[in-house]
């Protein structure tokens, strides 16, 4: 699996993963990558740094309390922003997509295959068959998010 931080033709930036860099070009061609913010279908890759830790990181694991001072390479930004944007991402998958559980994997190549009738769904697989899924060009991307479990 690889991951690539897109953007789209309407400004916005976002990550998916893709079974190689050989699927995501087979996606982008035929046109099932779209933004994860918008749903236009003008996307492309961005540009990616590798993830190097800093100075001040090591610095401020070495120091718990944090006194390094934040310079240029500064942590991003907090954990309750980054929790805000994934309960608005969940909101949104929730209010435009239909939770098929457990049948994501046969659903979804039933809509491929044109046997159901197309939509957004969103539900659960294993790895190994969200890879075969991609690798068969049916077009499938990994939610930051599970379902919602009830406990008893």
């Amino acid at each position: 699996m690889i991951r690539y931080s897109l953007k789209c033709d309407k400004g916005h930036d976002f990550d998916s993963w893709f079974a190689s860099s050989a699927a995501f070009d087979r996606l982008h061609a035929a046109g099932h990558v779209s933004c994860a913010i918008c749903g236009s279908a003008g996307v492309d890759k961005a540009l990616m740094a590798p993830s190097v830790s800093s100075n001040e990181a090591l610095a401020k694991d070495a120091d718990p309390g944090g006194s390094a001072a934040a310079g240029p390479l500064a942590a991003p930004a907090p954990q309750d922003a980054l929790a805000s944007r994934l309960a608005a991402l969940r909101r949104h998958v929730e209010a435009n997509s239909d939770y098929v559980g457990m049948e994501f994997v046969r659903e979804a190549r039933a809509i491929h295959a044109g046997e159901a009738p197309e939509r957004a769904i969103w539900g659960e697989a294993k790895l190994d068959e969200a890879k075969a899924l991609a690798e068969d060009g049916v077009p499938v991307a990994p939610l930051p998010f599970g379902p919602r479990r009830n406990a008893n």
